[in-house]
């Protein structure tokens, strides 16, 4: 029996969300949509459409309201139930703020069929995505997730999702109408942000197709892969790399330096406070945060040049005899970006030959990181 298509929508509001199941779920009668919302009580509210026709419309109240059981109580449970009815095609709309790699880690961790989903969709208005990138307020207080508990900024959760998405559907603010230019600034961050997306603005576009092994590769914590800017947009993405351990201290001051402005940095730290392990770096708008992601593909056994092109691009492209592997490279997308400052300053921050001679000296981390005791430990947020 063929495997039902799922085209999976992602957004932070439910307007723009609303726009993409609009434009991407009524090309036919049978077609189904399905949508999920959890509501400040706790309760998951589930709609069901085919066509134009609500079918169904369930409240579900949750002993844990929180958008993790959402996922595995009632998204997983409902299209599972769908599957094995054999629609032609099924359109799923997430509660706002919850990532679709979630969902698709929920399904591959859980018995039962797993979906085929065709498109992984992020829905969103160009106009707001530069204001909701530098949101400093959690997701909870600018009103984006019902869950107290809930510390995300909106630029973390939209960073991850620009990664992950195969297409992007771009709507009009819910209220009050764009300019042009505002709209068309969006439109060109996003394309910075995410070249590999295609684009759908109404029912005659096409989305793109979901590959789940390039989408984890673009959004797995330290992973560059550099976009191509053009020179006459507002912006743009410079590289920086290091060959050499950074020292800590240095780095941190600098840290604030190469992410003022911009609205996103990425990449993977080589410090010399914790030299076995791979470093992840992330800043979306005024959030900085580092995570340790365990040792570096040169630390593990018979790892060469060859098998670590077989298990990660970016360790292929970085990939020299003296270090493997281990190194700094940061990218930086912004309006104003400078790479020969940037150089200059990254440059500074690599030990000297004499510091290099007595790298244990420098084990204080000032990042909070784990132990190298325990290289495989997760990271903590460096800072806002």
């Amino acid at each position: 029996m063929p495997v039902m298509p799922v085209i999976l929508i992602s957004s932070l509001d439910p307007f723009c969300r609303q726009a993409a199941c609009d434009a991407l779920g009524s090309s036919g009668p049978d077609d189904t949509v399905v949508l999920h919302d959890l509501l400040e009580s706790g309760t998951v509210l589930r709609r069901i459409y085919r066509g134009a026709r609500m079918v169904e419309r369930e409240e579900t109240p949750l002993e844990h309201g929180c958008l993790s059981c959402t996922v595995r109580l009632d998204v997983v449970p409902t299209v599972r139930r769908l599957l094995e009815e054999g629609l032609d095609r099924l359109v799923l709309g997430l509660p706002p703020s919850v990532p679709a790699e979630t969902v698709v880690y929920a399904f591959g961790h859980t018995p039962g069929p797993l979906p085929d989903f065709a498109s992984v969709v992020l829905a969103c208005a160009p106009a707001n995505l530069e204001d909701q990138l530098w949101d400093g307020h959690s997701l909870f207080e600018s009103g984006y997730s019902p869950t107290a508990e809930d510390d995300r900024r909106p630029g973390e959760f939209l960073v991850r999702e620009l990664a992950f998405c195969d297409t992007l559907h771009f709507s009009d603010p819910p209220i009050g109408a764009a300019a042009p230019a505002h709209h068309t600034r969006g439109t060109k961050l996003a394309a910075e942000v995410a070249p590999h997306a295609a684009v759908v603005r109404g029912k005659e576009d096409q989305p793109g197709r979901f590959d789940l092994r390039e989408a984890r590769a673009r959004s797995h914590p330290g992973s560059v892969r550099v976009p191509a800017s053009d020179a006459n947009a507002p912006y743009r993405t410079i590289v920086l790399r290091a060959a050499r351990p950074l020292h800590p201290g240095r780095f941190r001051l600098a840290l604030a330096e190469l992410a003022s402005g911009n609205c996103w940095l990425r990449g993977r730290v080589w410090l010399a406070s914790s030299p076995a392990s791979r470093v992840a770096l992330c800043g979306a708008g005024p959030r900085i945060w580092l995570e340790d992601t365990g040792p570096w593909l040169a630390d593990k056994p018979g790892i060469d040049a060859a098998s670590a092109a077989a298990l990660s691009t970016d360790a292929a492209l970085d990939w020299r005899d003296e270090h493997g592997d281990r190194g700094t490279v940061l990218a930086l997308t912004g309006i104003e970006v400078d790479a020969v400052a940037g150089t200059r300053l990254l440059q500074h921050c690599q030990l000297t030959e004499a510091e290099l001679a007595r790298v244990p000296a420098l084990r204080a981390d000032p990042f909070g990181l784990p132990a190298l005791t325990d290289p495989g430990s997760a990271g903590t947020p460096a800072g806002q």
